[in-house]
C-alpha cells in the first residue's frame, strides 16, 4: 500500500540575511538550510507526531507538503500525488491547519470566511452549506458563525482555521501548533476530534508538528524527532523520551544563557538555579 505522505531526501534552502561584510566583499550571502535531506513516511490511518525545538525545520516540511513552499532538491508525495510536479492535485489532497490569522478576511464574518475557502476548492451549493455548519459544530463554532472574524478571540480564530483546513475532507491533514491558542478543555477535545474522527474513523493521514510532550504522547502512532533541518530520531514515544527530553531540555539551557547574558543582575546564573531544583522543564 502506498504511504499517504512520503518524503525522499527533502532539501530546503532559504536565501540568508546579507551581512556587512557580504556588502563589503561583493558576495551573497549564505544560504540557511531548513531541511538537509528528510526521509518521511505516514500511512492512512496513522498520526505521526513531528517535535523538536524551534528551528527545527517542521513548519518548512509542512508548507512544502501543502504545496506553499518549493523544496530545493528531493521529492514529497501526497497521496501519491507529487507536491512540487503537480501542485493543483496535491493540494486538493491536503488540508493545512496553521497558526496564522493574516490569511483570513478579518471585515467579514466566520460564515463568510468559510464560504469563500470553501469555493476556492470547489465547494458550492448544498454541499457546501452542509460541510461548513458540520465543521463549525465539529470544532464549537455555530453561535459565532456569522461574528466578525475580527471580533474573535484567539481561540476561536484559531478553531476557525481548524474548520477551513477540513473543508475538503481531504485525506491528508497537515497541523502546525493546533493547539497552541486553545484553552485545556478544547485542546483535549480538539485532540479526541483529530485522534478518533480523523485518524480511527476516517482513516486519514495526520502529520501534526508540535512542542507539547504531553500532547505527542497521548496522540501520535510515532513521533519523529528533528533538530536543525534533519531527522534525529523516530519510534515510540517512550522509545524516545530520553532524547526528546535531552533535546527540549538543551534549548531550555541555551534560553536561560541567553536571558542571563542580557539581565546578569535579574537572573541567577542557569547552572546555580538547575543545582538548586528549579530547572530542567522538559518545555
Amino acid at each position: 500500500m502506498t504511504a499517504a505522505i512520503r518524503v525522499e531526501r527533502l532539501a530546503k534552502a532559504f536565501r540568508g540575511r546579507a551581512t556587512r561584510s557580504d556588502w563589503v566583499r561583493w558576495r551573497r550571502p549564505t544560504p540557511v538550510r531548513a531541511l538537509n535531506g528528510i526521509d518521511l513516511t505516514v500511512d492512512r490511518g496513522q498520526l505521526v507526531a513531528l517535535v523538536g525545538p524551534n528551528g527545527a525545520g517542521k513548519t518548512t516540511l509542512l508548507k512544502i507538503l501543502a504545496t506553499l513552499v518549493r523544496p530545493s532538491s528531493g521529492r514529497a508525495w501526497v497521496d501519491g500525488v507529487d507536491v512540487a510536479a503537480r501542485p493543483h492535485a496535491a493540494r486538493s489532497r491536503v488540508g493545512y491547519v496553521l497558526a496564522e490569522e493574516r490569511s483570513f478576511f478579518w471585515r467579514i464574518s466566520v460564515r463568510e470566511n468559510l464560504r469563500f475557502f470553501a469555493a476556492l476548492q470547489g465547494l458550492f451549493g448544498a454541499e457546501r452549506r452542509h460541510r461548513i455548519e458540520a465543521l463549525t459544530a465539529l470544532v464549537g463554532l455555530t453561535e459565532v458563525i456569522d461574528r466578525r472574524f475580527s471580533d474573535l478571540s484567539l481561540g476561536q480564530r484559531q478553531r476557525v482555521a481548524i474548520a477551513r483546513g477540513l473543508l475538503a475532507d481531504p485525506p491528508v491533514v497537515l497541523f502546525d501548533e493546533a493547539t497552541r491558542s486553545l484553552d485545556p478543555g478544547r485542546a483535549a477535545r480538539l485532540r479526541r476530534v483529530i485522534r478518533q474522527t480523523l485518524v480511527e474513523s476516517a482513516g486519514k493521514a495526520v502529520l501534526f508538528a508540535t512542542h507539547d510532550l504531553d500532547e505527542a504522547r497521548a496522540l501520535a502512532d510515532r513521533v519523529v524527532l528533528m533538530v536543525d533541518g534533519q531527522v534525529l530520531a523516530e519510534g515510540g514515544f517512550e522509545a524516545l523520551s530520553p532524547r526528546l527530553t535531552a533535546v527540549f531540555d538543551a534549548e531550555a539551557k541555551a534560553e536561560d544563557e541567553a536571558l542571563y547574558r542580557l539581565f546578569p543582575d535579574l537572573m541567577s546564573p542557569p547552572a546555580t538555579r538547575r543545582s538548586a531544583g528549579d530547572g530542567g522543564s522538559s518545555g
